[in-house]
């Protein structure tokens, strides 16, 4: 069964989507699809690596700590209400 992802793209990233996009003659979403595909099959799932992966990725700190502090503050969805 297929599952539905929302993913955020920063501009540069969302244009470049864009034009590979574009150039391959496909829909954006499918190249997304594609690529995120092919990550995933080539990460591995040792925990030490998952932290390289995201101490790596620019801004995930502070999203995640940004997060955080919205969960505190009540502005988050409940699971229970995402069930």
């Amino acid at each position: 069964m297929a599952s539905r992802i929302n993913v955020s793209l920063d501009p540069e990233y969302s244009e470049k989507l864009s034009r590979l996009a574009e150039r391959m003659h496909v829909q954006k979403g499918t190249l997304a699809k594609s690529l995120l595909s092919t990550a995933l099959d080539g990460a591995d799932p040792d925990a030490a690596h998952i932290v390289q992966l995201l101490d790596g990725t620019p801004g995930a700190y502070e999203r995640t700590q940004e997060g955080i502090a919205q969960a505190r503050r009540g502005e988050g969805t409940s699971l229970d209400d995402l069930a």
